[in-house]
């Protein structure tokens, strides 16, 4: 199975994570696994060329996306929901937030399954009760699902599927039978979200909570990915112990900081280093370029 991996490669901050996760994937995944990082396109122009040049000798294109006018008002979370729309030529593809590390080596059969999109629980749901969903299947004509689901974080009573978005696997090819595929009903899914009145909690959580629905509607199922392969950390687990003990694939840290925590900043740093030279993004011009890395005439 092949599967292209893509993120959102956008400064300040989320175009050096991104370095960072596109090493842990070269590390972790196997080597035919695509790269692509996205950048709104008229920001293009703001990245930082040493993190372009980065990406490039990790084989990594950064491409631009367009995302002006696509969500009314802005809505940079939704960044990801127009990268999943941009083609791809392999037969899967994932979306990854920008702060996620891979730790351990993985394959593609770990992450993906067919006529199935894969993402974990989510790790909460603390921006309304369980009794919005209510509203919000009721607003797209769909009947509430008999599915319950543990969320990854509070897990004191079953609730509504609810996944997260920051690793989400699914199918290219896939069609529905108007001819739609999963990226294309996600963003309609949640335009008609963000479309109904009186529903105050849709910003930041939009992209999220379209996905259940999205997965629904577009006639496939959910892949759920164990925590192991999206392991959450922050939240409830600030200050606590890394379980080191157990064969955790990915970690999605969210702040830097979190990750020097859990004594993990140094595998994102050595992994940097094992495939481009260098620990650091601005310490790129001058190291050896990676065998098989042609040389970059407008760096």
């Amino acid at each position: 199975m092949s599967l292209t991996l893509f993120f959102i490669v956008e400064p300040p901050a989320y175009q050096y994570l991104a370095c960072y996760l596109a090493a842990s994937i070269r590390e972790n995944m196997p080597q035919d696994v695509k790269l692509v990082g996205y950048c709104p396109a008229h920001r293009m122009t703001e990245v930082d060329p040493n993190a372009v040049e980065t990406l490039r000798r990790m084989r990594c294109e950064v491409r631009p996306i367009d995302a002006d006018d696509r969500f009314d008002p802005a809505y940079p979370h939704g960044n990801k929901l127009l990268a999943c729309l941009e083609p791809r030529d392999t037969e899967y593809s994932g979306f990854m937030d920008s702060d996620v590390l891979m730790i351990r080596e993985n394959s593609i059969e770990n992450l993906v399954k067919p006529d199935h999109v894969s993402a974990s629980v989510a790790a909460s749901m603390h921006w309304a009760p369980q009794s919005v969903w209510t509203t919000i299947y009721g607003e797209l004509g769909m009947e509430l699902p008999e599915e319950r689901v543990t969320m990854m974080r509070d897990r004191r009573a079953p609730v509504m599927p609810y996944y997260s978005s920051g690793f989400v696997l699914f199918p290219e090819a896939y069609r529905t039978a108007k001819g739609l595929s999963f990226p294309q009903v996600w963003m309609d899914t949640a335009q008609r979200i963000d479309a109904i009145d009186g529903l105050h909690c849709k910003r930041p959580y939009l992209d999220q909570m379209s996905l259940p629905l999205a997965i629904q509607r577009s006639g496939l199922a959910w892949n759920e990915l164990p925590e192991e392969q999206h392991y959450i950390l922050g939240g409830r687990l600030r200050g606590k112990p890394f379980p080191k003990e157990r064969e955790i694939f990915t970690v999605h840290y969210r702040k830097w900081e979190v990750l020097k925590e859990n004594e993990l900043s140094e595998r994102g740093y050595k992994g940097l280093r094992r495939q481009v030279g260098a620990r650091r993004v601005s310490n790129i011009r001058d190291k050896a370029l990676p065998d098989g890395i042609p040389p970059n005439p407008d760096y």
